[in-house]
């Protein structure tokens, strides 16, 4: 076991620094939404922009007001239907699903389609039919699928989310909020089966019992209006009016918009985009290895015991924001047990207005310290001017 020398007695418990900070939504950034919001034209019923990575909105109008949503009610069809799913099974179309109000691809009963197909028919076309079926098959029933569905978004904390159908057609009890459905579609995003499905401008599937092919194109133009989109969806209904989600990615950052009851929904969403893009940067905040403290414990090599954030972690900024955020860290494990590179001795929670926002692991790391080779150095050079006067 390597012997420690203990310079100083040292007992860690809490250490406080400022770094840069970690905005979350604020009532200064609600005045804010409005000012911009007139200078945007944004002219939703509600809206809000979400970083995907770190989840702040950028900025927000009547975000928690409850909605009707017409078909953005298919993201949470399409995530269920790929967790709970094989892409692979082949869905056999009930009579049910033959015929729904709307927006169609056109199933046949009895007709075996694989689930996938049926993805990409409920995302890029928005099929009613499509919706109806998936829920058939991953639920055993429409009802059995709406009990899914309001399981997942009380799962996730959707507290403005209620569903009775899984396609979106008008329903006195089927609401969600801008601010719900942009917390859904981060979730979903996280999901690569979904994020590739959202994004694809034209799809080519193989269908079964025909000779040709069918191809879906994607009915969410701002895939072809805006350089940096990659999703999500589009609806509408005679109640919800012109509905839409959409992503859009920009040097490694992704953005989530929403708005609801939008009648120029494609330039509002270029608009917060543009934005977003030019005015929160995503920056890392905390860097992996990044120095947390220092410590007063040496080992026998003479190397310093530093503590070390464990992981990265970024946060969009705007440049007026670099000092408000707070990093509390704590060592939980007796720093004078440890021997080597990699333990983990704490956590380091980071704050923004006493609002938790992050939490990276704290490691041990043994580092050549300068003040104690130094003090080596003056010891050997005075011992040898020391033997060089005996001479």
């Amino acid at each position: 076991m390597k012997k420690w020398r203990i310079i100083t007695g040292l007992c860690i418990i809490c250490m406080v620094c400022t770094m840069f900070p970690t905005p979350i939504y604020s009532q200064e950034n609600q005045n804010q939404a409005q000012q911009i919001s007139a200078k945007m034209g944004d002219s939703a019923a509600a809206s809000i922009l979400l970083d995907q990575t770190s989840g702040r909105v950028l900025y927000a109008k009547k975000e928690n007001d409850e909605m009707k949503i017409a078909s953005l009610t298919k993201i949470m069809t399409a995530i269920l239907a790929v967790e709970k799913g094989d892409l692979q099974d082949l869905v056999t179309i009930q009579p049910s699903a033959v015929g729904v109000e709307g927006s169609s691809i056109y199933l046949k009963a009895g007709e075996k389609v694989p689930l996938e197909a049926l993805l990409y028919g409920l995302m890029l076309r928005s099929g009613n039919d499509a919706a109806t079926a998936i829920a058939q098959h991953i639920g055993g029933s429409l009802e059995g699928f709406v009990y899914l569905m309001n399981e997942k978004a009380q799962e996730l904390g959707l507290q403005h989310t209620h569903f009775t159908n899984p396609h979106g057609l008008d329903e006195e009890k089927h609401y969600s909020s801008a601010k719900d459905l942009a917390l859904l579609t981060q979730y979903a995003l996280r999901n690569p089966i979904f994020q590739q499905i959202v994004k694809t401008e034209l799809k080519t599937v193989e269908w079964p019992g025909e000779e040709w092919k069918r191809t879906l194109l994607n009915k969410n133009k701002l895939l072809k209006m805006y350089p940096f989109a990659d999703g999500v969806k589009t609806g509408y209904t005679k109640q919800a009016k012109r509905t839409l989600v959409t992503s859009a990615t920009k040097d490694g950052q992704q953005l989530i918009a929403v708005t609801l009851n939008d009648g120029d929904d494609w330039k509002d969403h270029m608009n917060l985009f543009d934005y977003g893009f030019q005015n929160f940067q995503l920056r890392e905040v905390v860097k992996k290895d990044q120095k947390i403290t220092s410590t007063e414990m040496v080992n026998k090599e003479k190397k310093r015991l530093i503590l070390v954030a464990g992981k990265s972690l970024s946060f969009p900024l705007q440049n007026s924001e670099t000092s408000q955020v707070k990093m509390e860290s704590t060592v939980s494990y007796p720093l004078e047990k440890v021997e080597k590179n990699g333990v983990l001795v704490g956590t380091a929670k980071v704050y923004f207005e006493q609002e938790l926002v992050g939490i990276v692991p704290i490691y041990s790391k043994f580092t050549q310290d300068p003040s104690i080779l130094n003090s080596w150095m003056e010891v050997l050079a005075f011992m040898c001017g020391r033997m060089g006067q005996g001479d």
